[in-house]
């Protein structure tokens, strides 16, 4: 692991590289820790603590090309924000779960703890790095601190940890912020948006035909977007946390600016090479075979 570890992620690229998984130095902890039930987006039932049966001696999945055709898509969508690699090399010092028996069941159950306090540190990495949010720039840079330093506590420490009350702290600044954000956006637009009916914070928008909708600065936060209709619409400054995008329809799509957005949401959707991404996230291999799919049908 890098030595700066343990120093609060300020910087993007900084970010990048430490709140994104790297399969390379983790132990297979997803594919054994977590619990999926067969659905259309796994095959089978996995309980917690079972290793899937397609993960090999050497922590790889042995169908880890062909993922989709086998009926795992849900794997292929999963981002761990690089617990998985802090767990396995600095929690555990390189000690596989395979070696030490009796830590296992551990390693297992601060798995969960470790992704969710990841993902908190790249929210608060994103609010630090915008300037309308500046006002509160002291608070966020405090509680990325207080998240990155439970990150590194010792194993008896961290499971000791009440991550859903640490969440909550976190989620009023993040409210925060994206209301500075967003008022901010609004403000400087000469005809701010008329939202399309029901869109707004959990909205249910399964299905939805919002091709071509200006949604910048809308609040949609938790909102349901699952295989909605998305192409060519304006998402800049518009707050995506927690937002479903199964299926959803990104092709042409601006997210250049949007809030909150994580590459495992990108990764269940469907774009093209038009979509625009904010810097922080990659562009899915598999957009471009599913667009073109998709266009050959319609």
């Amino acid at each position: 692991m890098k030595d700066n570890q343990n120093h609060p992620l300020t910087n993007l690229e900084e970010r990048n590289a430490q709140l994104r998984a790297d399969c390379e130095n983790c132990f297979g902890l997803c594919c054994v820790s977590l619990a999926f039930a067969a659905s259309v987006d796994f095959a089978i039932d996995k309980s917690a603590g079972q290793p899937c049966h397609n993960l090999q001696e050497d922590f790889r999945c042995g169908v880890h090309t062909n993922l989709v055709h086998l009926g795992f898509r849900g794997c292929t969508v999963f981002d761990c924000f690089g617990a998985g690699q802090k767990i396995s090399q600095l929690t555990y010092e390189g000690n596989d779960w395979r070696q030490d028996k009796q830590a296992a069941k551990e390693m297992f159950e601060l798995f969960p703890k470790m992704w969710h306090l990841h993902e908190l540190l790249w929210y608060l990495s994103e609010a630090l790095m915008l300037p309308a949010a500046k006002l509160i720039h002291p608070e966020l840079r405090s509680m990325l601190e207080e998240t990155e330093r439970l990150t590194m506590l010792t194993r008896s420490d961290l499971m000791k940890v009440d991550v859903a009350l640490h969440r909550m702290d976190v989620n009023a600044l993040l409210l925060q912020t994206s209301e500075l954000v967003r008022t901010e956006a609004l403000r400087e637009l000469k005809n701010p948006p008329r939202y399309p009916k029901k869109v707004g914070r959990g909205a249910d928008l399964m299905g939805a035909n919002l091709r071509g909708a200006n949604l910048i600065g809308a609040n949609l936060r938790g909102a349901y977007l699952i295989a909605a209709d998305l192409r060519s619409a304006d998402l800049r400054k518009a707050d995506l946390i927690g937002a479903d995008f199964r299926d959803t329809d990104l092709c042409g799509a601006n997210l250049s600016e949007s809030l909150f957005l994580t590459q495992s949401q990108i990764n269940a959707a469907r774009g093209d090479a038009a979509t625009k991404l904010p810097p922080s996230l990659i562009r899915p291999p598999h957009w471009s075979r599913v667009a073109a799919k998709s266009s050959v049908q319609r």
